[in-house]
C-alpha cells in the first residue's frame, strides 16, 4: 500500500481510459485494510481506487502508475456465502523516493491484492492484463524523450503501437476476448457430448464385465475372503445395472414401483447383509443411483419403492423417524443381542465407536444402541462428556 499515492482523480492528454470495476477492496500483502467496497478505474497509465461517486467527480482517490508492477498472478478463495472467487495478486517494485504522500508510509508487503464481494470480473482482469502487457506509459516516456533530442522525430511508429495498444485494450479488445471464450466453450461442450456418447455405448460391456468377475469371486470366496483386494473388487456387481427399471416401460405406478422394489432387492441383498443387516435409506439412494448410471431416481420414486419391498428387505421406521432397509432375518431381538455383546466387551460404548467397529453410520449406531436399550439389555449415562451406554447389570443380579 505504500506505493499508492493520493491525487486527483483526472486523466491526463496521453491516458486513456481503459476499464472499471466495483465493489472492490485492496489487502496490503495479506492484510484487510479499511479500503473496501470501493471503484477501482484502470487507465493506460495508472489505477485509481476511490469510494463510489469520488472518482466520477475527479476527486482525492488512491492512484498506482502501473509502472510499479512488475506482474500479475491469481489466488482462488473460499466463501461460504459466495462459493468460490479469484483475487489478482499485484507484485510491485519497490517505492520512488520522491513519491507522493499516500495512505502509508512504510510496508513490509512486495503485493497487494484487489478483491471483489463476488470475485473481479473476468472482463476487468483481462482489461488490466492486457493494459500491462502493452506498457503504453513506457512509450509516451520514450516519445517525451525523443521530441526533446535532436535531429528527427520517430514517433509515428509509436503511435501506431499505441492506436493498437488502445483499441486491443478497449470495448473491441473486450469483445474479442469474449468471442474467444465464447467460442472455446463451445468446443469444449462439443467435446465432452462426444464422450459421453463413447461412454454410454461401452456402459453395457463394462456392467457385463463387473457381474462376470463379481460371480468368479464368489464361486472362490471360501478360499479367498481374507484378501481385501478381492473383497473390494466384489463390490463391482453394484456399480451398474445393465438394464434398470425405467417408467417408460410401465403403463401404471403400481407395476413400475413393484419392478423396481424388485430390482432394489436384489442389487442391495448382499451390501445390506454385508453392512450389519441394516442401510440407511441415504446409503440407499446413493447405491442405487451410481449403480443406474444416466437413469438416476428421484428420491419419492426411491421411497415409494422402497414402501412395496416384502422380503427379504423391508423398509422401516424408527421413532425417531430414521427409515432404513432392514433384513428380515434381523429383528430387535438379534440385534439387540449382538449390540449387547459389543458394549459388554467395551465396558461401555459411544455411538460413535460403534458407528466405528461395525463400519456403519452414526444413525444406525444410535438406532441399534436405542433399540437394544428399549428392550432393556443396556441403559444410558448423559454428561458432558456425551451420551454412552453401559450393559443393564440388573439382568445379571439374583434377587
Amino acid at each position: 500500500m505504500n506505493r499508492f499515492a493520493y491525487e486527483t482523480a483526472r486523466l491526463t492528454e496521453s491516458e486513456t481510459f481503459v476499464s472499471r470495476d466495483r465493489q472492490v477492496k485492496i489487502y496490503d500483502g495479506d492484510q484487510k485494510t479499511e479500503f473496501e467496497d470501493g471503484e477501482v478505474v484502470l487507465t493506460t497509465h495508472r489505477l485509481f481506487w476511490g469510494r463510489p461517486g469520488e472518482i466520477a467527480r475527479a476527486a482525492i482517490a488512491l492512484c498506482l502508475p502501473l509502472s510499479y508492477v512488475i506482474s500479475l498472478s491469481e489466488e482462488t478463495t473460499a466463501s461460504n456465502f459466495f462459493g468460490r472467487k479469484t483475487r489478482i495478486i499485484m507484485h510491485l517494485r519497490p517505492p520512488h523516493p520522491e513519491k507522493a504522500p499516500g495512505p502509508l508510509d512504510m510496508s513490509r508487503a512486495s503485493h497487494i491484492k484487489l478483491s471483489g464481494k463476488n470475485g473481479l470480473s473476468v472482463e476487468f482482469h483481462s482489461a488490466l492484463r492486457e493494459t500491462l502487457n502493452a506498457r503504453v506509459w513506457e512509450i509516451m516516456l520514450v516519445n517525451e524523450t525523443t521530441i526533446r533530442s535532436p535531429g528527427p522525430l520517430p514517433v509515428s511508429d509509436s503511435n501506431d503501437r499505441l492506436a493498437r495498444i488502445q483499441k486491443r485494450t478497449g470495448i473491441g479488445g473486450i469483445e474479442r476476448h469474449l468471442e474467444a471464450k465464447a467460442k472455446a466453450t463451445d468446443e469444449n461442450i462439443a467435446l465432452a457430448f462426444q464422450d459421453l456418447s463413447v461412454l454410454m455405448a461401452m456402459a453395457k460391456d463394462m456392467v457385463g464385465l463387473s457381474k462376470n468377475i463379481s460371480s468368479k469371486i464368489r464361486e472362490q470366496k471360501g478360499e479367498i475372503s481374507d484378501d481385501e483386494t478381492v473383497r473390494f473388487k466384489s463390490y463391482l456387481l453394484s456399480l451398474g445395472i445393465d438394464d434398470p427399471v425405467t417408467r417408460d416401460n410401465f403403463t401404471s405406478n403400481t407395476a413400475y414401483f413393484n419392478s423396481l422394489a424388485q430390482q432394489i432387492c436384489e442389487m442391495l441383498l448382499d451390501p445390506i447383509e454385508e453392512h450389519g443387516g441394516m442401510m440407511s435409506l441415504a446409503d440407499v439412494y446413493c447405491r442405487v443411483n451410481r449403480a443406474r448410471g444416466l437413469e438416476l431416481l428421484s428420491p419419492e420414486d426411491l421411497l415409494h419403492a422402497c414402501e412395496q419391498l416384502s422380503g427379504p428387505i423391508k423398509l422401516r421406521s424408527f421413532p425417531s423417524g430414521a427409515r432404513v432397509l432392514q433384513l428380515e432375518s434381523h429383528d430387535d431381538e438379534l440385534i439387540a443381542s449382538d449390540t449387547l455383546e459389543k458394549v459388554r466387551a467395551a465396558e461401555s460404548m459411544a455411538v460413535e465407536e460403534l458407528a466405528k467397529q461395525l463400519g456403519i453410520s452414526l444413525l444406525l449406531a444410535k438406532e441399534r444402541l436405542l433399540v437394544t436399550e428399549r428392550l432393556g439389555k443396556v441403559c444410558r449415562d448423559e454428561s458432558v462428556e456425551g451420551l454412552r451406554f453401559f450393559p443393564n447389570l440388573l439382568l445379571q443380579r439374583d434377587f
